[in-house]
């Protein structure tokens, strides 16, 4: 099964609490932040909902 490397490039200052809790859920704390994601839908809703804040690559 593939990965998902995700690493934070924006602040979440300013941010929804929801997305602040996305980000923080997929691991991400801080800027330049990176995690290793499994490749399934609840990790691509949880990628969709803060992509304005993150880059997302296959591993």
């Amino acid at each position: 099964m593939a990965n998902i490397k995700v690493k934070l490039v924006k602040s979440l200052i300013g941010s929804k609490k929801d997305q602040i809790a996305t980000a923080y859920a997929l691991g991400l704390r801080k800027i330049g932040d990176t995690s290793i994601q499994p490749d399934n839908p609840q990790t691509k809703g949880k990628i969709r909902k803060i992509a304005h804040l993150i880059e997302a690559t296959e591993e």
